[in-house]
């Protein structure tokens, strides 16, 4: 592929090796892209990109001598004297790189629906949400999210919510020689930051709500910094869909440059829901509402709470823009599953067990909160959390389970390089600013079978933290450890 055909649309300027001589994009050859130092060969573009333990600019000479094609640079770099390496300088790299990437992959986006999701909370289950109605409406449509990439009938287990740029052009190109016709994504702040969605416009862009969260050295510097990067898709999508009770989405929107649905609960929106009904079965928690606006239709929801009536406005509002009838969204809304979110999971007639990914205090309060409108018996709440995290999310997660449920079960999570004991003393220390009961059980198996053994009439269990992740790290190793498996290993111990 010409070099040329790979920068359209970048701003750059290419020096034959350290000299101010300039070369032509048109007369160079590319066999293939690279970020990694350790994939270049002969005819790669290399693209050096500093990330936040290594700096890619520091690999040049090793391209110059592994005849790579060309690199592209955003910072000086050390080429052996002699060395016509052609350098391609732009203003930041990792912009470079999605725009590079898109071309190389010949621009899989414009051959899809492109669906993007951004928020706080509610990315991932508005994902899935999205993909039923649209499958079950006849399309085919790729995921690329937090827990997966769904391609066809592969799925692919997900290293970042929002992947590098190659690797999601990559993606995307795949969707398409798959036939899908869409592709629904979950977009993070950092994805955003870190230009990996850039090189072409979304279709449809989402918010489903933001609070603080992500901040901190490696991520965001403050609020307004987190609320900027999640604002920028809006200058990046046709149609952007959002949350129109959220009193941050004036300033998510600031800027944009598309045209704006809202949904809600106010009666300004554009989708608004009404006439909820919660829903209490054994083992089932949900809700009923009806919609007016935009659309109008009858939904029952297998999630409880109001936050999953957002999930359902926001994947309704998305189905509209794709000739979806109500008849063909309210069985995919009441079937779609999403694996560790609000996950039920039937263990007996007499109470209610789920497990979830809340794994903050932030998340953890809206569950419970929820919870507690289904007017549980008592609410349980078993819960570890990471080692080599923060101190105070463990302080924050067990004041937060003190004051909102009956009893905690403390238990251990991912102890990474810690002691168990040691992160369940620091819970401890946040439940005890409140007079909630706890207990405390160390193997969370023994935790999960403490919780089921002790369920009463009524009781609403929930199982926190882990959701969707299928191991426990301990020491540097990951061992397979899935909820859904100790508890029917639980269930067959006591038959």
């Amino acid at each position: 592929m010409k070099l040329s055909k790979l920068l359209e649309g970048l701003e750059y300027r290419i020096t034959a090796g350290n000299s101010d001589v300039e070369l032509n994009a048109e007369s160079i050859e590319v066999k293939n892209v690279i970020n990694d130092n350790r994939k270049i060969e002969e005819g790669s573009l290399f693209i050096c990109i500093k990330g936040a333990n290594f700096d890619g600019h520091s690999c040049a000479a090793d391209a110059a001598e592994k005849n790579a094609a060309a690199i592209v640079a955003e910072a000086e770099v050390e080429l052996p004297e002699d060395s016509k390496l052609p350098v391609i300088r732009v203003a930041d790299t990792r912009y470079a790189m999605a725009f590079i990437s898109a071309a190389y992959f010949d621009h899989p986006a414009s051959k899809l629906k492109t669906i993007g999701i951004t928020g706080t909370k509610g990315k991932t289950t508005t994902t899935y949400l999205i993909r039923s109605m649209l499958e079950n409406a006849g399309y085919k449509v790729g995921l690329i999210g937090t827990i997966e990439v769904i391609i066809g009938d592969e799925h692919i287990h997900a290293e970042n919510t929002t992947p590098e740029s190659y690797t999601l052009q990559e993606y995307m190109a795949k969707m398409v020689e798959a036939g899908c016709d869409a592709v629904v994504m979950e977009v993070s702040s950092q994805g955003l930051m870190l230009h990996r969605s850039q090189g072409f416009i979304f279709d449809i862009g989402i918010f489903t709500n933001i609070e603080p969260d992500h901040i901190g050295p490696n991520e965001h510097k403050d609020f307004e910094d987190y609320m900027h990067c999640k604002g920028l898709l809006f200058k990046q999508c046709k149609v952007g869909i959002c949350n129109g009770d959220d009193i941050h989405t004036d300033d998510i929107l600031k800027g944009h440059t598309c045209e704006v649905e809202t949904y809600g609960f106010n009666k300004d929106v554009d989708i608004r829901a009404i006439n909820l009904a919660y829903i209490r079965k054994p083992g089932n928690l949900g809700v009923f509402f009806d919609t007016e606006g935009l659309i109008e239709m009858h939904a029952e929801i297998t999630n409880p709470g109001k936050f999953s009536v957002y999930n359902a406005l926001c994947a309704i509002a998305v189905a509209r823009h794709f000739g979806c009838s109500p008849e063909q969204i309210a069985p995919a809304l009441k079937g779609a599953k999403v694996k560790g979110r609000i996950e039920m999971v039937k263990v007996s007639d007499e109470f209610t067990l789920m497990i979830d990914y809340a794994h903050n205090a932030m998340a953890l309060k809206s569950l419970l909160t929820t919870l507690r409108d289904y007017r549980p018996n008592r609410l349980i709440c078993l819960f570890g959390c990471g080692g080599n995290r923060s101190k105070l999310r463990r302080f924050e997660m067990g004041e937060v389970s003190g004051r909102y449920a009956d009893f905690t079960i403390i238990t251990s999570d991912n102890p990474r390089f810690e002691e168990p004991l040691d992160i369940i003393a620091d819970i401890e220390t946040g439940i005890k600013k409140t007079d909630g009961k706890y207990i405390k059980i160390t193997d969370r198996k023994e935790a999960i079978a403490y919780a089921i053994d002790h369920g009463e009439q009524g009781d609403i269990i929930v199982l926190a933290g882990k959701g969707h992740e299928d191991y426990q790290e301990i020491k540097g190793v990951k061992y397979h450890m899935d909820e859904r498996e100790l508890i029917q290993e639980i269930l067959d111990e006591r038959k």
